[in-house]
């Protein structure tokens, strides 16, 4: 290939990749919409309210039925169900959590407003957002710069570290200084989340590691061409479908819960129990991390286990010299 066919391969590919980048950032945001989101309806009428939901979407909302309102408001605060629909003594009052989704609590509010009719829905938001951040704008845009930077430490410690035990020091280092400063920004002085300090900074010191582990691991085993893998599977499948501007369940099917399934969904899912809901709903994420963090340093050890056996082998036999 000479050097204008390789500029012309170049420019084609990099127009693929724009394409993709297109497609996997704005095709979740242009469908997004309610796809077996997990509400609550309670009270005399529940029954009722269950089936104008049903009709007006059958695949929308996956429907409980709680014995009462108390029994609606633990499932909401232990992240079981984004929202209730309580009725009796009046229109139909919404509970919502807007710390679990604001997207999901202004759709919960749409709808309690149309079963009202022309009266004002009664609207209770038990797991508020953070007040410098009500509508989830800051927090959603925090998930990009965490995959960011970890997929740029990963980069950084495979390029400049040549060996494995090297770059696990090197992504604890980055982990533990990456999450107490990253706090010290998003909770200290933009004050985007509430919760423990050291909880949250020990979450985004996994999350930190997680991604810059999954980065260098794979480059160790497979070389540099694992550096793209990870990179575009963080970037154009975990990140646009992380969910963390919405909910897993606002998002095209499966890929809404694909996203769970990687690093900055489970990142995003972690740190929102961690910190409006006391470590509710937090197990199936922070398994997610870990296992992808353990995976890391699996991918890591083999590269060890391959430098020792390298560096410990022994020298081959000198050849004896031929007489005469």
């Amino acid at each position: 290939m000479n050097l204008t066919q390789r500029a012309v391969a170049i420019g084609v590919g990099a127009s693929l990749l724009q394409a993709l980048m297109l497609i996997a950032f704005a095709w979740p945001a242009a469908n997004m919409a309610p796809r077996d989101l997990p509400v609550a309806v309670t009270g005399p009428q529940a029954a009722m309210v269950a089936e104008r939901l049903a009709a007006h979407d059958p695949d929308a909302f996956e429907i409980t039925t709680t014995p009462d309102e108390n029994a609606a408001r633990v499932a909401i605060t232990d992240r079981e169900v984004y929202g209730a629909i309580v009725t009796g003594g009046g229109p139909p009052r919404v509970l919502i959590a807007s710390g679990a989704s604001p997207a999901v609590a202004q759709q919960l509010t749409q709808i309690a407003q149309q079963m009202s009719g022309a009266q004002a829905a009664q609207v209770e938001d038990l797991v508020a957002a953070d007040p410098d951040d009500p509508r989830g704008v800051g927090f959603g845009v925090m998930a990009l710069p965490l995959v960011m930077s970890g997929i740029a430490a990963g980069v950084l410690l495979t390029l400049l570290v040549p060996s494995a035990v090297g770059r696990v020091v090197g992504l604890l280092s980055f982990a533990v200084a990456g999450g107490l400063l990253s706090m010290v920004i998003v909770q200290g002085w933009l004050s985007l989340i509430p919760g423990s300090y050291l909880v949250l900074s020990a979450v985004a010191g996994l999350v930190s590691f997680t991604v810059a582990g999954t980065v260098a691991g794979l480059a160790t085993v497979v070389g540099r061409a694992g550096i793209g893998i990870a990179a575009l599977t963080m970037l154009l499948i975990g990140n646009p479908f992380s969910a963390a501007t919405s909910a897993p369940e606002l998002l095209p099917q499966p890929w809404g819960a694909i996203g769970q399934m990687l690093p900055p969904g489970a990142a995003a899912s972690l740190l929102r129990s961690v910190a409006f809901f006391d470590g509710a709903g937090a197990t199936g994420p922070l398994v997610v991390l870990l296992v992808w963090a353990g995976v890391a340093v699996t991918l890591l050890g083999v590269g060890a286990i391959r430098e020792r056996r390298g560096t410990d082998a022994p020298d081959p036999a000198p050849v004896p010299a031929m007489a005469g």
